[in-house]
């Protein structure tokens, strides 16, 4: 639609309107092009990795905070693509004698130089759009191997169909991911709660808990997802965003029902097929209620 019509359908300007568009696009809820907006491509557009790096940052930090807690001196994980598990890879560089399995060039080089982790690099072949190598390569280099977890990302997820992604070869090599894990951990910022995508690579049955932040008061659809997941055994955390202190994991938003946390058992890992990878490393506040009402009624419509 054009930024015209839309401030014909809520009766406001076209300034006004492009300023809500842009905060509807900060949610995942609309692309802007120019004069206008269109919705999300659907099941089958994916973004690229310098879109999704800038997308939820404050709330990708916290969820990787409170995932990074769940990891145990010692223990052997698979780490998938995204930029969410690239901010919790930071974070495991503290974590001494782990064992990082991942097929995300993101995550080894955030692990680079962490003097006491040990990274494995599936093989397979470069996906330039998210620095993933995927392919049958990925997924070969993958049998026969166990760890403790698996720590996911994805495009959407939902009760129904789980965690799904846009893409047929990272959808795949995220299977294998799971299939060599004895727990499933998703990471999915609020944005991501009830978006469908066209390839599922994790069923709800199969995902043991999921790290997401609490969505706005008027995100219905988000939260009537994660009570549907809760429904399902989800155990959910939910990361405190804009706070100092220790990630808050044990609590669910209000008004959802669920399992409270529960510890994760921990698998020590051994040897791990495979490489290893040696290489560099590089090292929105209170609305006036009009704006609120008049971008919940775009969100509506």
């Amino acid at each position: 639609m054009s930024l015209r019509e839309l401030a014909r359908v809520v009766q406001t300007s076209e300034v006004t309107v492009r300023r809500d568009v842009r905060a509807l696009e900060a949610e995942g809820l609309l692309d802007r092009r120019h004069g206008g907006a269109v919705l999300p491509g659907g099941f089958t557009r994916e973004s690229g990795f310098p879109q999704k790096s800038h997308l939820a940052t404050a709330e990708k930090t916290a969820i990787a905070d409170v995932a990074a807690s769940l990891v145990e001196e010692g223990e052997a994980i698979v780490v998938g693509a995204g930029t969410t598990t690239q901010e919790l890879a930071r974070r495991l560089a503290r974590v001494p004698g782990l064992t990082v399995v991942t097929n995300s060039l993101l995550v080894a080089q955030a692990l680079a130089h962490a003097n006491r982790v040990e990274v494995v690099m599936t093989g397979g072949t470069l996906r330039g759009s998210n620095y993933a190598l995927v392919g049958s390569g990925a997924e070969q280099s993958l049998q026969g191997l166990r760890v403790s977890r698996a720590f996911l990302s994805g495009s959407g997820l939902t009760a129904e169909r789980g965690l799904s992604t846009s893409n047929m070869l990272s959808a795949s090599v995220d299977r294998a991911l799971v299939q060599a894990a004895a727990e499933v951990v998703v990471l999915a910022d609020h944005t991501k709660l009830g978006t469908d995508t066209m390839f599922q690579t994790v069923p709800t049955d199969v995902i043991t808990r999921l790290v997401t932040d609490e969505p706005p008061p008027h995100d219905e659809r988000a939260g009537t997802e994660l009570q549907a997941l809760a429904d399902q055994g989800v155990q959910i955390a939910v990361a405190a965003t804009g706070q100092s202190g220790a990630p808050a994991a044990e609590q669910l938003p209000p008004g959802v029902r669920g399992r409270r946390e529960m510890p994760l058992p921990v698998q020590r890992g051994g040897r791990m097929p495979g490489g290893q990878f040696r290489g560099p490393g590089p090292g929105m506040g209170a609305e006036p209620m009009e704006r609120t009402a008049r971008v919940a009624d775009l969100r509506r419509r």
